[in-house]
């Protein structure tokens, strides 16, 4: 994979340079959240079913756009395990997933209402963005964080779908027949998704990423602590401005002007709050 290289829409595992992994370039704690990341990428087919109640009468192009989203998403799991399986031949991703479902399974998922959870399609469509927002800046970030070329790839061509899926999800959001939102309200949406990061998807995926099985007994899934080490290896990974263009993704989403003045300053809280939160994270689970 030469640097800089574009990544378009697409790709498969065997489009991959697998036999380019380098083992003696892979950080333990990058392999961590490598592992964590799978999870959640993995756990894509219970949104497509929940985002699929939501749009049932949008027609069938908005189902197959799901649908392709889904499988995307889905590939971008099995990617990154693929790579973390390399790097740490213990770790199993459909084991770890299994797991991980089992123990996470937010109550909308399980639910047959076909009203969304933020309100309207709008909202949710607003919440898909932001975390679009956050999945798009994370897997650049990787993609700078890490030196192991395989790596560095994957997290290219994710990052690029990334991106791509918060397009789809911000033109979802204005062909909506629904009134629009007030800004007030969209603003409420966007910093409920953000607030929702230390919920317990991203922190027991962490600790399904860190703990085996074989030591749950001795290390019981604490939510406040696998949170707290979420947010240190984030830390690691992030720079100021992944943060700054996460944040104005988000302004963009919520229909404010994402290089205006408000939207640098939002940036510039948001990368403060970020590494005080971080600092706050104490020692690894594990």
């Amino acid at each position: 994979m030469a640097e800089g290289s574009v990544f378009k829409q697409g790709w498969s595992l065997d489009d991959v340079a697998w036999e380019q992994f380098d083992a003696s370039k892979v950080d333990v704690w990058m392999l961590t959240a490598i592992k964590a990341a799978a999870l959640v990428e993995f756990n894509a087919p219970d949104y497509v079913t929940y985002l699929k109640r939501v749009f049932k009468d949008a027609g069938p192009e908005m189902i197959a756009a799901i649908e392709e989203w889904g499988r995307e998403e889905n590939q971008h799991g099995r990617a990154l395990g693929r790579w973390a399986e390399l790097a740490d031949p213990s770790f199993k991703l459909d084991e770890a997933f299994a797991r991980f479902h089992q123990g996470y399974r937010p109550e909308h998922f399980a639910q047959a209402d076909d009203v969304s959870v933020r309100g309207s399609r709008r909202g949710e469509m607003i919440a898909r963005c932001v975390v679009e927002s956050g999945t798009s800046t994370y897997y650049t970030a990787i993609k700078e964080a890490t030196e192991e070329p395989v790596l560095k790839e994957i997290a290219g061509r994710i990052a690029a779908d990334e991106f791509r899926h918060y397009k789809l999800f911000f033109e979802t959001f204005h062909k909506q027949d629904e009134r629009d939102l007030p800004l007030w309200q969209k603003a409420r949406i966007a910093l409920g998704r953000v607030a929702e990061s230390e919920d317990d998807e991203l922190a027991y995926a962490y600790y399904c990423a860190s703990v085996p099985r074989d030591r749950e007994m001795v290390l019981p899934y604490d939510r406040a602590r696998s949170a707290n080490a979420t947010f240190g290896t984030l830390l690691r990974i992030y720079q100021r401005h992944h943060i700054v263009r996460l944040a104005q993704m988000v302004m963009k989403a919520v229909g404010l002007n994402p290089q205006g003045p408000l939207a640098k300053v939002t940036g510039g809280l948001m990368w403060q709050f970020f590494r005080i939160r971080a600092g706050l994270s104490g020692q690894p689970i594990a």
